[in-house]
């Protein structure tokens, strides 16, 4: 598993979770202009794309949150190499389970007055998501 530095966006190897230090992990819709792996080893090029004020979110949310490293599935995955994909597709529900906090960003959602957090719709969710990812790592 590839783990983003949340300071420099250096790309590093860990062979699992369980040997990884904790990181944050991102859950998001995909929109036009992604940055991709390829795209991580010119830091210009990849901050010119839409897709990493994503990056950077996640990267600055997990410092703050005391995290010095994060996964977002668009660069932290090598889809070129088959072998790579298919071992992230088989790996990637324990890497969400493994993750100190998962951040979700829906592109196509707007907040409005009707979602909150304190919003029943909201809570249920919540409730449900916390008994669903209990960490087994």
């Amino acid at each position: 598993m590839l783990l983003l530095n949340a300071r420099t966006y250096a790309l590093k190897f860990f062979h699992t979770p369980k040997t990884a230090p904790p990181y944050a992990i991102l859950s998001h819709t995909w929109e036009d202009d992604e940055v991709l792996f390829k795209d991580m080893d010119d830091l210009e090029r990849a901050k010119a794309k839409s897709g990493w004020q994503k990056i950077e979110y996640v990267c600055r949310q997990a410092l703050n949150d005391g995290l010095e490293r994060a996964w977002v599935d668009t660069c932290c995955i090598d889809k070129s190499s088959s072998a790579e994909l298919s071992e992230a597709i088989n790996s990637m529900f324990k890497w969400y389970e493994c993750s100190e906090v998962c951040y979700v960003y829906l592109c196509d959602l707007t907040m409005t007055a009707t979602l909150r957090d304190d919003h029943p719709m909201v809570m249920g969710w919540l409730e449900v998501a916390e008994n669903l990812f209990q960490r087994h790592c």
